[in-house]
């Protein structure tokens, strides 16, 4: 296995040695029990079973949604959608989740990223047809012929698997921007 492999592994198996440990602070919509202002509980010594809160009042750039609010943005287009669906529990999720995030922020007046957990909204989660976990999923406005009529989604990429913020943004810029189709991801 090469050198990324060995990391990555290493760090699922901390993040899974881990995620037992993290208690909410508050009802929460988002990854490791977060919420749009990032309150969680994270442990600081488990040997102790001491556990300390943590939060941070920066608020996110990639909002978790409702299945309803997801069905919402969906008929109101003002700019292109990436939605990553995921689970707490899923290793891979969880290591995407900074980097998506910071693409979040890094095209934040251009591209909208929502967050959606398929645990808490398995209907819109299987209308979707999510299967594997993250699955990002690259949305635009249908540009139809009909005026008037309302507003449609066309699925521009469908992408299962943990992305690096690199193919993040390169999968929008080609998506949304006419940039060039990234040779790698």
């Amino acid at each position: 296995p090469t050198m990324k492999t060995q990391q990555l592994c290493a760090a699922v198996a901390v993040l899974s040695s881990l995620s037992e440990a993290f208690i909410p602070h508050a009802p929460s919509n988002g990854i490791l029990r977060s919420n749009r202002h990032s309150t969680f509980a994270a442990p600081t010594n488990q040997r102790n079973n001491h556990v300390s809160l943590q939060s941070t009042a920066e608020e996110k750039a990639a909002i978790s949604v409702s299945g309803e609010e997801l069905e919402l943005m969906l008929t109101e287009w003002d700019t292109p959608l990436v939605v990553d669906a995921y689970a707490t529990w899923c290793g891979p999720c969880l290591l995407m989740a900074p980097e998506f995030e910071a693409a979040a922020k890094e095209m934040k007046d251009k591209v909208r990223f929502v967050k959606l957990d398929t645990d808490k909204h398995p209907e819109i989660s299987a209308r979707l047809n999510i299967m594997g976990l993250p699955t990002l999923l690259y949305l635009d406005k249908f540009e139809g012929d009909e005026e008037g009529t309302a507003a449609k989604a066309v699925l521009k990429n469908r992408i299962e698997g943990a992305l690096r913020k690199e193919s993040i943004l390169a999968l929008c810029e080609h998506h949304f921007f006419g940039g060039p189709r990234p040779d790698q991801l």
